[in-house]
């Protein structure tokens, strides 16, 4: 083989887009993330979360060609994935479902090189900036998950093997008529203690005081988890959970941010 390129090559240089025109169902990212990693495998149920639509930048659409089949998981519910190897150590996981850029993410995983984070969204330049973050920052102890997290937790993640779940500022759905399709709900909670191991924390945060509300009660109710505040409420924003650019701008047009914890008890 000629070690020349092609007449129709031309070099690639990392983070500079090529223009490129798709045929009608060639993949965006042919070695990045699926469109629709489930496909109909999977029942159509209501869905906590509303994919976003946004530009990809050419540093993003060139971190999720190059790392996603390294740092990358598609959640396609076909398997029951082994964290040791996909993380390379046995070292805890912690689930972060909804990360968004992933700034507050990288942060964390920076914070703790201890411990290993599976961070879940569905918002593809999201998914291009963490992986971005983690590369330019060394962080080994990242995986970007792309898909639907319930599908993660229920088909693709083995009994105990989370010590601990993140859920940092979901869609408050503030439509009464919506409220079904907030995520922390009672089934959402078994099955998220089904794959906490005891001791494992859930900590959720909202600037939405009537969903912090909800979350309270329904955390309150359920018997796999107790509160880590002695007086039953709300925690303070712990030092480890950054503050994020996002909870900035809410925080200066005097939205209150509640953070909450609770603890995975013993089995019975």
């Amino acid at each position: 083989m000629s070690d020349s390129l092609n007449a129709s090559e031309t070099p690639h240089t990392p983070g500079v887009s090529r223009r490129h025109t798709r045929a009608k169902g060639e993949p965006r990212f042919p070695d990045g993330p699926q469109a629709d990693p489930a496909g109909s495998h999977f029942e159509r149920r209501i869905r906590s979360f509303q994919p976003r639509r946004s530009r990809v930048t050419a540093g993003q659409a060139d971190a999720l060609q190059r790392l996603w089949p390294t740092w990358g998981l598609d959640i396609d519910g076909q398997r029951v994935i082994d964290l040791g190897e996909l993380f390379g150590n046995d070292a805890p996981v912690v689930l972060e479902i909804g990360f968004g850029m992933g700034e507050a993410t990288a942060e964390m995983a920076a914070a703790d090189p201890g411990s290993n984070i599976l961070a879940v969204d569905v918002h593809t330049p999201g998914q291009g900036n963490l992986l971005n973050l983690a590369e330019h920052n060394g962080l080994s102890n990242v995986r970007v998950a792309n898909g639907d997290a319930i599908i993660l937790l229920r088909e693709m993640l083995a009994p105990d093997s989370l010590a601990g779940l993140r859920v940092y500022f979901p869609d408050p759905w503030p439509k009464k008529r919506h409220h079904k399709r907030r995520l922390i709900q009672p089934e959402f909670l078994t099955l998220a203690a089904a794959r906490l191991r005891p001791g494992a924390i859930i900590h959720c945060a909202t600037d939405w005081e009537p969903y912090a509300e909800q979350m309270l009660e329904v955390l309150d109710a359920h018997p796999a988890f107790e509160n880590t505040q002695a007086d039953g409420g709300f925690a303070p924003r712990p030092g480890f959970r950054p503050l994020t650019r996002f909870e900035g701008q809410g925080l200066e047009k005097g939205h209150v941010v509640n953070d909450l914890l609770f603890r995975r008890v013993e089995h019975s």
